[in-house]
């Protein structure tokens, strides 16, 4: 039956307009033998299913009157092919991959060949290369059913022919019995034998690039492969019961032992290997793939890769196979073929394939478009931020560096934001250091309002005020990279008043950066008064500084590495200036974020003598707000590690002294009558309440009392000093009480109490039984 070219075909097997190709038969008379034949290769091919053989989708006949003639034509619709033959050229392959993809398509052939032999007892009859058809997946399938037949090897006695339309089949293709028409002796051959002969004659075409003229060509042997010549002369053998089973053919022939066969094997078997089996083969699968003909891996096994990763028989080790493939593809066959597998992928639960996903979002992350980002992809990630696994919130944290400029300004606001807030109040300091560099990043893609409200408060009252000095460094550099966002009177209220505090740090690197800092912003106001002077206040918000050598572009301080020593967890508040690790930028990607190396075992090393400012507290932010701005539907809550914290702050129901006041409230309120406390009793309550205070201490901030009024904050004490400064003269520092959460209640007398009224003193709460 001819071959019509591939076009679209509309059945009702195919309303969704697939691809499909249409084979053809015509006759002018109704009892054409041709026309026969045609109609036995229509029901064989309906009836006879599997994965080798060509797969019947619709058959049809119709008629046309031409004068005094009528035509008849049958069509029959398939799965889209093309002929072995072109699809050889089209490839062009050569030298072991070409050899390699012949033993693979042959042992396909060879297991269609041997299931109508063997298992349904019928008799193909024409097996060579115009038989034999290739898929889009370059999978060979054999078709051609016109002559086929059952083999009546039970019924020797009779005459009649076992193959009816053997006349089809050209006598260069016929083994000696066929060509004789000797039906006895074929009833008493096996039920392969005229089959394995047809297989000879493929193999023969196959490797020696030609179409066979005669019989004879057969035995020009120089193209056929040495470890496939004997197979492929036992299955031309002269005698029909010596001839070699195409079964047996696939079991014992070296040839059929490659890379390219074994490969796609186990990927069509996967279920049925065990875990171990599979990680072993996944590991090794990206570097053989490399090995494998190129439109092979990308036509055949990546269909099958991502197919099963898609149902979850797939283990995560085979993503990075996937992705590796993938890269292979233009563009327009990624997004076609690759990306909507991947983006299914993102709601498995499997927390291994989510990792993978996220590690390698930058090689995919450029194809998915705003719209699948938006609705498919950003929900499942979005579930990473308060994963368990500070690893997997930090990729997803990574991975926000590639998809927030595909989100909406109402999913920033409105999401990202607020998991961005409690990520820079995380417990481990390398995340809340890249989520102040994330910020600094897609600052360009927030609106003006947004930029205003989280901006200052997110890099000067947590970033700056962070006791991981890496972390207050990328404050002062974010700032810098997003100073052309911030207007004169920001600069010289809130961020200078910030940075200047950060010039006597601890840390030598976050010295340095603060001092760069403070250097670009007073430039800025140099410039804005010079303009100032001249009468020109136009551009005065917003001048930035890109042409200072000494300032970290937004494009350069993203990319650094951290070393740390020491768990995150047990990093200490004050780190010395010759334990801190510098910031080393070794790229100017902007598509990549901070990378945090996984900290060392050892203990950090505190140096005593080489820095004057090493036994230094971290200075407090002079800042009077407490937050990120108002965030809608935010909360918040007076320490910033609770909560949010750039949400608005919700107003109090009355007004509260400040602690400070309170406390001298509390003292005059005291009895005179009070028992004389001893020196190791004020000692020891002088300790007591030096480690409340200190709870506090970054609340004693004495830039409130000259800040922009906040009237929903929380008022400050005024001069409550540091832990480490407690002035040993002021006995009210010894006696008085630490701020409380309630109002500070006046201390009871001793009421004629036999235990000391030291142990009375403050707010205490005092658990007693009955």
């Amino acid at each position: 039956m001819s071959r019509v070219s591939n076009r679209r075909y509309a059945s009702n097997h195919m309303d969704d307009g697939s691809p499909v190709s249409i084979f053809s038969l015509s006759g002018s008379n109704a009892q054409d033998g041709h026309l026969a034949a045609g109609r036995n290769g229509v029901k064989r091919l309906r009836t006879v299913r599997h994965p080798n053989i060509l797969s019947f989708l619709h058959s049809t006949e119709a008629e046309t009157v031409d004068g005094s003639s009528t035509k008849i034509t049958i069509y029959i619709v398939t799965e889209p092919v093309m002929p072995l033959s072109e699809k050889i050229k089209e490839l062009g392959l050569e030298g072991t991959q070409r050899d390699e993809y012949y033993a693979w398509g042959l042992h396909r052939i060879a297991k269609a060949v041997s299931f109508l032999n063997n298992d349904c007892k019928l008799v193909h009859g024409n097996v060579c290369l115009a038989s034999v058809v290739v898929t889009q997946t370059l999978d060979w399938k054999l078709h051609a059913f016109d002559v086929l037949s059952e083999f009546d090897m039970n019924n020797e006695a009779s005459a009649g022919p076992v193959l009816p339309y053997a006349w089809l089949v050209g006598a260069q293709y016929k083994p000696t019995e066929l060509l004789n028409s000797d039906w006895a002796a074929i009833r008493k051959s096996p039920p392969w034998a005229i089959d394995s002969w047809g297989l000879g004659c493929l193999i023969y075409e196959l490797f020696s690039g030609m179409k066979l003229g005669r019989t004879e060509e057969l035995k020009n042997t120089a193209s056929i492969p040495k470890s496939l010549l004997p197979d492929y002369q036992r299955l031309l053998s002269a005698m029909p019961s010596r001839r070699l089973n195409t079964s047996k053919l696939m079991e014992n022939s070296e040839y059929f032992q490659n890379k390219l066969v074994d490969t796609i094997h186990f990927m069509e078997i996967l279920n049925l290997k065990d875990s171990v089996e599979k990680d072993t083969f996944f590991r090794k699968l990206p570097n053989l793939a490399e090995q494998l003909p190129r439109q092979i891996v990308l036509k055949k096994l990546l269909p099958l890769l991502a197919s099963a990763l898609e149902f979850g028989s797939a283990a995560s080790l085979a993503l990075i196979a996937l992705l590796k493939m993938g890269s292979w593809l233009s563009t327009d066959e990624f997004s076609e073929k690759l990306l909507p597998t991947i983006v299914k992928l993102f709601a498995s639960n499997d927390r291994a394939i989510r990792v993978g996903l996220l590690q390698h979002v930058d090689q995919y992350g450029e194809s998915l478009s705003a719209q699948i980002v938006e609705e498919q992809v950003y929900p499942h990630v979005a579930t990473g931020f308060s994963d368990t696994s500070a690893f997997l919130r930090e990729l997803t944290l990574k991975s926000m560096l590639v998809l927030a400029p595909k989100l909406s300004q109402r999913t920033i606001s409105g999401s990202l934001l607020k998991y961005l807030s409690k990520l820079q109040v995380d417990e481990e300091p390398a995340i809340r250091t890249n989520t102040t560099i994330l910020l600094g990043n897609i600052a360009s893609y927030l609106n003006e309002g947004t930029r205003k409200r989280v901006l200052i408060n997110a890099f000067t009252v947590r970033a700056l005020r962070d006791t991981f000095s890496p972390a207050r460094g990328a404050g002062i550099m974010a700032l810098c990279a997003t100073s052309s966002y911030y207007d004169i009177n920001e600069i010289a209220t809130r961020i200078l008043p910030s940075v200047v505090v950060l010039t006597i740090d601890p840390d030598s690197d976050v010295r340095s950066k603060a001092f760069q800092a403070v250097d670009q912003f007073l430039q800025i106001l140099k410039q804005y008064q010079e303009k100032a002077n001249s009468g020109d206040t136009t551009g005065a918000a917003g001048l930035g500084m890109p042409s200072l050598p000494a300032n970290a572009s937004l494009l350069g301080w993203a990319m650094s590495s951290l070393t740390l020593k020491g768990k995150p967890s047990e990093q200490a508040p004050l780190a010395s200036a010759t334990s801190s690790t510098p910031i080393t930028s070794t790229s100017s990607n902007a598509s990549s974020v901070l990378v945090m190396d996984p900290p060392s075992t050892e203990p950090a090393v505190h140096g005593n003598s080489t820095s004057d400012f090493a036994d230094q507290p971290v200075p407090a932010s002079p800042t009077s707000t407490d937050g990120w701005g108002e965030l809608e539907n935010g909360v918040h809550e007076e320490h910033e590690t609770d909560k949010d914290g750039w949400d608005d702050l919700e107003p109090l129901e009355e007004p509260k002294p400040s602690p400070a006041l309170a406390n001298i409230q509390a003292a005059q309120k005291r009895p005179v009558s009070q028992p004389a406390l001893q020196p190791k009793q004020v000692a020891s309550s002088r300790t007591k309440i030096t480690a409340k205070v200190t709870k506090h201490d970054d609340d004693g901030d004495l830039w409130d009392s000259i800040a922009a009024p906040a009237p929903k904050t929380v008022s400050k004490p005024l001069n409550v000093k540091r832990a480490g400064a407690v002035n040993d003269d002021d006995l009210w520092n010894a006696i008085a009480a630490p701020a409380p959460a309630t109002r500070a209640q006046p201390l009871a007398a001793g009421r004629g109490r036999a235990k000391p009224a030291l142990q009375s003193l403050g707010a205490q709460r005092k658990n007693r039984t009955s």
